[in-house]
């Protein structure tokens, strides 16, 4: 299966010109300065004829091969956009200061001929749990605030080794969400607290909410997200950009800061789903880059109909309430006009997947932060890092608890044979819950709504995880895409798309045909609120 995976990808990674030429994600660019607060100036002023918010990496590749744009100046108009964007936002950490060292290099790459691929020169964020050498990883946290990692995560060597610029580090959920029962989304000690850049007082979602809310205003071609269980997918969503979790494995977890082995894995986030592909196929290792450029996503061209004949299973999730359901309901008209055909689904299982899940990462996080820690200046493991949050007030400037790292420091090992029957039973559920109604249906996906539409932030209440849609993939190690699906009210939700194992270029392919159907991404105007509205939600 490995085999064909392979395999796969690089047919998928292919033709990328029929996506890119067709201008995926034909967004407006952000709307200039005004009484909403919006972006401080076009994207235009910055690079003359590009327009930021909707430029693909296969459109900027192509300008730099001609000549009319050098990976420099993308790098710069990138940290412009940084110093003069972010301050509303609190999306990026810090700057790498090798930054434009990284795109000179590229440049001369480039002049000599010896370009590396469609990575080559492109700016890349990284969330800050995946470690660097040149720069702190601190995964939100005081205690991981010092020197940095002695070596680079594989996945950055991965990057380094294709040629792109590392921007700099994202702010996220402190510890990936996974410290406090009721954590507040995209705040850490480290960074305090990123906002929505669509409406500024609502959450981003996490854990990778700087990830997200950094793509989402252009202060970046692409990030790095992590996800256990919804990090990635659902701050893509509510973010309005596209976010993939691959299948487990296919991204090296070496040097990432962990919560669970068993579920753990990076993925890309970008503003396309062509920019998504394009990444994940360096994070994994099957670079696909021949001298033309010639790389892409689909076999068949997507402007003839790339959902003709696709079967997807909708399943609506109505507690996440009448107005996503309502925009579920358009998208599925809209799909079905399209050709696809979208029938009701319903994966079984979720109820026992709810009731296993948490107890067994409480194991796997013990196991895996303790060995985490004993590489890094700090705690050196789980009971010193809970010591270390009581004597520091500033760990306890939004949330106060620690309640997931007690519970975990007391959880049985995973060498306990309870534990083990614990992570065999989820396995096995997870993964027929997903085959068994693909296979039921005869699906090449199924979709559900990746987000509610976002809720205002508030230190003192926290979030509350309510967001199954993420938990069936996450659990089985099969890949997701959460798509821009559409808006409530001034707020983006994202449609999700699962499949089966090792299917990452299948369901990038046909994420790609829905986000051209949908064509539903538009630039954030960064308004200070929207009005009441309470949705809660949040994952790890």
């Amino acid at each position: 299966m490995k085999t064909r995976s392979v395999t796969a990808l690089t047919a998928a990674l292919a033709l990328v010109p029929l996506l890119a030429a067709g201008g995926a994600g034909q967004s407006a660019v952000a709307a200039e300065s005004g009484a909403a607060g919006s972006a401080a100036r076009p994207e235009s002023v910055l690079l003359p004829g590009i327009d930021l918010d909707s430029a693909t990496i296969p459109e900027l590749q192509a300008r730099m091969d001609r000549g009319s744009l050098t990976s420099s100046e993308l790098t710069l108009a990138y940290l412009r956009r940084i110093r003069e964007v972010d301050p509303k936002i609190n999306a990026v950490l810090r700057t790498s200061p090798a930054a434009l060292r990284e795109a000179a290099a590229s440049d001369a790459r480039r002049r000599l001929g010896r370009a590396r691929g469609p990575l080559d020169g492109i700016p890349v964020l990284l969330k800050d749990n995946v470690d660097t050498r040149d720069m702190p990883t601190t995964a939100g946290s005081l205690a991981l605030a010092g020197s940095p990692p002695a070596r680079d995560a594989e996945l950055v060597g991965r990057l380094r080794a294709a040629g792109a610029v590392v921007l700099g580090k994202a702010n996220l959920s402190e510890w990936a969400n996974f410290r406090a029962a009721k954590p507040t989304s995209g705040w850490s000690a480290v960074g305090g607290q990123t906002h929505n850049p669509y409406v500024l007082d609502r959450n981003p979602c996490g854990s990778s909410a700087g990830s997200a809310a950094a793509v989402a205003a252009s202060l970046a071609q692409v990030a790095v997200g992590t996800e256990t269980d919804g990090s990635i997918v659902c701050p893509a969503g509510m973010n309005g950009v596209v976010g993939h979790k691959p299948s487990l494995g296919l991204v090296s977890r070496s040097g990432v800061v962990p919560i669970s082995a068993e579920q753990d894995t990076a993925g890309p986030m970008a503003r396309s789903v062509v920019d998504t592909a394009i990444a994940f196929s360096v994070l994994s290792g099957h670079r696909a880059a021949g001298a033309d450029g010639a790389f892409g996503l689909t076999e068949a061209d997507p402007r003839t109909g790339g959902l003709r004949g696709k079967r997807i299973g909708l399943w609506r999730l109505p507690s996440l309430g009448a107005e996503v359901d309502a925009l579920m309901t358009r998208t599925a008209e809209r799909l079905r006009t399209a050709g696809a055909e979208v029938v009701e689904v319903t994966p079984p299982y979720q109820d026992r997947l709810a009731e296993l899940e948490f107890p067994a990462l409480l194991s796997e996080f013990h196991r895996d932060v303790d060995a985490y820690l004993a590489s890094r200046g700090g705690p050196r493991d789980l009971a010193g890092l809970i010591a270390f949050n009581r004597a520091h007030p500033a760990e306890r400037t939004c949330f106060a608890g620690q309640e997931l790292f007690e519970q975990a420091l007391a959880a049985p090992p995973t060498t306990d044979p309870g534990y083990r029957a614990v992570r065999a039973e989820l396995k096995d559920l997870s993964r027929r819950s997903i085959d068994e109604t693909m296979a039921a249906h005869s699906l090449d996906a199924i979709a559900s709504p990746a987000n509610p539409p976002a809720w205002t932030t508030d230190c003192a209440r926290g979030d509350n995880d309510v967001i199954p849609s993420s938990t069936p993939a996450a659990v089985a190690g099969y890949p997701s895409l959460s798509v821009p699906a559409g808006f409530v009210g001034e707020l983006p939700v994202g449609l999700l798309l699962m499949a089966g194992d090792r299917q990452d270029a299948g369901l990038l392919s046909l994420g790609a045909a829905v986000e051209r159907r949908l064509d539903a991404r538009r630039a954030p105007r960064y308004l200070p609120t929207a009005g009441p509205r309470e949705v809660p939600g949040g994952r790890s």
